[in-house]
């Protein structure tokens, strides 16, 4: 396939060079269009086919137009991408809160993808979740979906709406782990570690905790259960945890995080 990417941040790069690493698209074939001039500069290190400041007549020569600039910026392209888009050509948006329905009015354009990839995909190993209008054949469908799993994983939802939950889960998912291996670390600064070796203990604490998740044959119930013997360290700090309703303050907030999607997708 041929690719224009609009608007080359690190979402946008990321899946550029997860396409490359994995040989879906040749160099040449890329089109990177970025407004601002020093990022417009940076690319050149990239090497693709073309890149440009401006949306011109060229889009019209690529297969597929990945849309990844912020969603308050995308108005300001539409317009000029809606003179030079063609009936062939497929819509991928990664853009968060912004519909599938807002993307074919402002382009007049009926073949659009819409996803919620996360940051993990930098190192592809994010999670992509998709939706696609009727206009998207299946076969597109599926060569779009093999590039989306270059980035990571990925799972096609038939419902857009279910797009907010995710994106209030795995799209803002990592800044809530992030946020914990924080705290975390400055609790063992708070004892008397020096910052490096706080965080050493808390992130490879993290890693191994996840292959355990991933490979053990117990539920996360169980997982906690073996950490956690009768009248420890664990019961004591999962006993303050569950006295301060930790759990339900993270459910808060990840609901919260799906209220302003679904209030940010209706614009």
């Amino acid at each position: 396939m041929k690719i224009a990417i609009i608007g080359c941040g690190n979402m946008g790069m990321a899946f550029a060079r997860a396409f490359l690493k994995f040989d879906l698209v040749k160099n040449q074939d890329f089109l990177l269009v970025e407004k601002s001039t020093d990022r417009l500069d940076s690319l050149t290190s990239f090497q693709p086919g073309v890149i440009t400041g401006i949306i011109g007549p060229q889009i019209g020569e690529y297969d597929l137009i990945i849309l990844s600039v912020k969603p308050q910026d995308f108005l300001s392209v539409a317009g000029a991408l809606k003179e030079v888009i063609k009936p062939g050509q497929v819509v991928l948006s990664i853009m968060a809160g912004v519909t599938i329905e807002g993307i074919q009015n402002a382009l007049d354009h009926k073949a659009v993808i819409r996803a919620m990839p996360n940051t993990p995909a930098m190192l592809g190993m994010g999670i992509t979740a998709y939706s696609a209008s009727p206009e998207v054949d299946i076969h597109q469908l599926r060569k779009i979906e093999n590039l989306i799993n270059a980035t990571g994983r990925s799972v096609f939802l038939e419902d857009e709406d279910q797009l907010n939950a995710v994106t209030a889960l795995s799209g803002s998912g990592p800044a809530y782990f992030f946020y914990v291996v924080k705290a975390m670390i400055e609790a063992g600064k708070q004892m008397g570690f020096e910052e490096s070796v706080a965080a050493l203990l808390v992130k490879q604490t993290m890693l191994g905790s996840y292959h355990l998740i991933n490979t053990a044959d117990k539920s996360l119930d169980d997982l906690i259960k073996a950490v956690a013997s009768k009248g420890g360290t664990t019961e004591a700090a999962l006993r303050q945890f569950e006295a301060g309703e930790l759990d339900k303050t993270l459910e808060k907030g990840i609901f919260a995080a799906q209220v302003r999607s679904t209030e940010l997708s209706k614009g």
